[in-house]
């Protein structure tokens, strides 16, 4: 037998003798078990949302999108927690996903003292949000990771197709705004979408083996390439010359070891290059038969467009950058009047009237157009957490991607850098319009975080900005599961009401425009169809009465017809919500003057006033209750004052020529009509319609004035003529009508 060795006292004892083996960290494994369902229906996610569109008018483009992502992130919850009840193993949780849940949390805190309606949607979004992101973080492995980046890839390419035939052949599936915005209803929210998808189409592209996969993967890279040329959208642009001038080639050879592009032959790499060349050129110069379009003059070719645009940030004075520094300069005031709290979640569009330079009567738009800006806005402290944890989080991860030299981050590094590069170029059109609030491009945002957040896991990332563990049973999985079932049917409910809601508010204002557009309003035939109106404009406004965007058009066509009382009442449904319109509350206090309610036209009028004195609506409404109230000299002083300083809109010129022409001045009433003919040709008929009738009775000239009627009569439309000849004398319809 042998003997011992013996141990001289004090040394320690070998370290095999003492120390146990160590065990794998659960976090680095996690993400490789469970169902492969939950990243399919990520990818599913991915795929339809861009993919799908609305055929018709009677429901909102990102209504449905919203619809398919947050019924697809509930599908995915259920299948998950079935999942883990069955066999109970620990979940991850990021330090990330703090960020959303603490935004949420701000929203529904501040429904109890902002506008509650929104900051319920707004809770709602980053409820979504972190669920997505926290489906991925515990279910995209790295071996499911290519289904993911093939759902997005074939979501881009679907919705490029759409934008395509919209661009060569004007194909009109899907309403829109001005095309090609393939499914989004507007190109700049289907540029900023599909340009975030170009890395991970990349990386598909750098990982085929086959040349079958690598020649289909080429063309419709191109295809989305040329798609964003398409577009002429500003931002998107220089987020895609970004990434394919720059960061794309850098991460490609970075990882060229990794990925099979590094053992591709002659043939493969000629194939890859030529494709994606030829067909960025190919289709690039194909021309567009679109009319609408060419009539923009911004070029007849993808490529032409693309450069044109490119290049015309540097034009001064362009109106769009012109309207977003409006926007930015009113969030700029807000912030420092809300430097902490924040309006409120979703509030910006209700408080930003106030912000707005004094002679603005309607909001430039919905949204701010700088996600940033936005985000401190609303939320105040909450918002500069919420972007100062995410900078900083992707920073570091961008710096130990860069870093990273073991095999381990190696094989991680092409998908990390991917992701990273998706969001690169989301932050970049961030800047400029808001992509976070569209469901397909907000999906995208969570499923990037999320791709990153599980590789931090499989790296064993250590620290405060770790993942870890947690421990989880087949009771938390049934509570769960409940839950994500409750939260279904509750977005069951909210679909339903949302879908009823848009089909009923749009519909009632079709009906309004198609008995505009007749000409005639006032004709019986039109009775049944404005009872049908007003019944769906009431339903519509009892489900959600918080409807900005489309519920005003029905008001603004009642009041055309001279029906001011319901007119009225749908303003007034619209002020509940946004109180601080100046051009409804105008109308508002309009409808109060015809009504014969002359002191609610005041207080009204007060309100606007004190929101923006110098707007053109204000001073109209100003200068008809001045009038109406016998101040024909006040109502002249600020007519000239309006009409000197630029103040006026087709109202106010209407009633300054009428204030004229009753106290003789000729100036003013020759100042106002021309300037009604030259910068309002809407309404030429019906100018051209007064001032015939100023030429006819003060005057007395009928050459003129039937020389003016034909004017008015070749300036309408064919449904209108008849309306036009009405006003017309019957002794002088035939010398009008030759």
């Amino acid at each position: 037998m042998a003997r011992k060795k013996a141990r001289t006292p004090g040394t320690p004892p070998p370290a095999a003798a003492t120390t146990a083996p160590v065990a794998p960290s659960p976090v680095a494994d996690r993400a490789d078990e469970g169902s492969p369902i939950v990243p399919l229906l990520l990818a599913a996610i991915l795929l339809l949302a861009p993919a799908l569109g609305v055929p018709d008018e009677l429901m909102l483009q990102d209504t449905l999108k919203s619809i398919v992502v947050s019924f697809g992130a509930l599908a995915a919850a259920m299948v998950f927690f079935f999942e883990r009840r069955r066999r109970p193993q620990a979940v991850l949780w990021h330090p990330v996903l703090w960020l959303p849940l603490l935004l949420m949390a701000y929203s529904l805190g501040s429904m109890a003292w902002s506008h509650a309606y929104l900051g319920a949607v707004e809770a709602i979004r980053w409820f979504v949000f972190a669920l997505l992101l926290w489906l991925g973080l515990n279910t995209l492995a790295r071996s499911r990771l290519h289904w993911v980046f093939w759902g997005i890839h074939g979501g881009a390419v679907i919705a490029a197709v759409w934008a395509a035939l919209q661009f060569w052949v004007d194909w009109r599936g899907f309403p829109q705004g001005p095309p090609p915005a393939s499914t989004f209803i507007n190109r700049n929210f289907f540029a900023e979408f599909v340009v975030c998808t170009l890395p991970f189409s990349a990386l598909l592209l750098a990982r085929a083996r086959q040349t079958a996969t690598i020649a289909l993967l080429a063309a419709t890279t191109a295809l989305v390439i040329v798609s964003v040329l398409m577009t002429g959208t500003r931002a998107a642009l220089f987020a895609l010359w970004l990434q394919v001038l720059v960061v794309l080639p850098f991460i490609l050879w970075r990882y060229r070891v990794q990925l099979a592009l590094g053992g591709w032959d002659t043939g493969r790499r000629a194939l890859a290059a030529g494709l994606l060349l030829v067909g960025v050129l190919g289709m690039g110069m194909v021309p567009s038969g679109n009319d609408r379009l060419l009539a923009e003059g911004r070029g007849a070719t993808p490529l032409e467009r693309g450069l044109k645009r490119t290049a015309s940030v540097a034009v001064p004075n362009d109106p769009s950058v012109g309207i977003r520094m409006v926007m930015w300069k009113a969030t700029l005031r807000m912030m420092a009047d809300r430097p902490l709290t924040g309006v409120g979640a979703g509030a910006w569009e209700v408080q930003v009237p106030l912000y707005l330079p004094r002679s603005s009567q309607v909001e430039a738009d919905y949204y701010v157009h700088n996600e940033v800006l936005q985000m401190l806005a609303e939320y105040g402290l909450a918002g500069a957490v919420f972007l100062l944890g995410l900078f900083g989080w992707l920073l570091q991860a961008a710096w130990r991607t860069w870093r990273a030299r073991d095999s381990e981050a190696m094989e991680e590094g092409p998908w990390r850098a991917t992701a990273l590069c998706g969001l690169l170029a989301l932050l970049l059109v961030s800047n400029a319009g808001f992509p976070w609030r569209m469901a397909t491009t907000g999906a995208l945002f969570a499923i990037a975080l999320a791709v990153v957040a599980a590789s931090d896991a499989r790296l064993r990332v250590q620290g405060r900005i770790g993942p870890v563990a947690l421990p989880w049973t087949r009771r938390r999985s049934t509570a769960a599961l409940a839950c994500a079932g409750a939260c279904t049917v509750l977005a069951a409910h909210i679909t339903q009401q949302a879908a009823e809601c848009e089909r009923k508010i749009v519909e009632a204002a079709k009906i309004a425009m198609r008995i505009s557009a007749s000409g005639r309003p006032q004709a019986r035939e039109w009775e049944g169809a404005k009872a049908q109106m007003l019944q769906l404009t009431r339903e519509a406004i009892a489900i959600n009465p918080h409807y900005r965007k489309i519920t005003p058009i029905v008001a603004d066509e009642l009041a055309n017809w001279g029906d001011w009382h319901n007119a009225s009442w749908i303003w007034e449904s619209v002020l509940e919500s946004r109180p601080h319109i100046v051009a409804i509350l105008t109308n508002v206090a309009r409808a109060h003057a015809q009504l014969g309610r002359p002191e609610q036209a005041l207080r009204t009028l007060e309100h606007a006033k004190s929101i923006s004195p110098d707007a053109p609506s204000v001073r109209s409404l100003e200068v008809i209750l001045l009038s109406r109230h016998g101040q024909d000299e006040r109502a002249l002083d600020l007519a000239r004052r309006a009409l000197q300083g630029g103040f006026y809109d087709v109202d106010l010129l209407r009633n300054a020529f009428l204030l004229g022409w009753r106290a003789g001045d000729d100036a003013l009433l020759s100042r106002a009509m021309e300037l009604l003919l030259e910068e309002f040709p809407a309404v030429r008929p019906d100018s051209l319609l007064l001032l015939a009738d100023f030429q006819l009775r003060a005057l007395k000239d009928e050459a003129r004035a039937v020389d003016s009627w034909r004017q008015a009569l070749a300036a309408a439309p064919a449904a209108r003529r008849p309306a036009i000849l009405a006003h017309v004398p019957p002794a002088l319809r035939e010398r009008v009508e030759r």
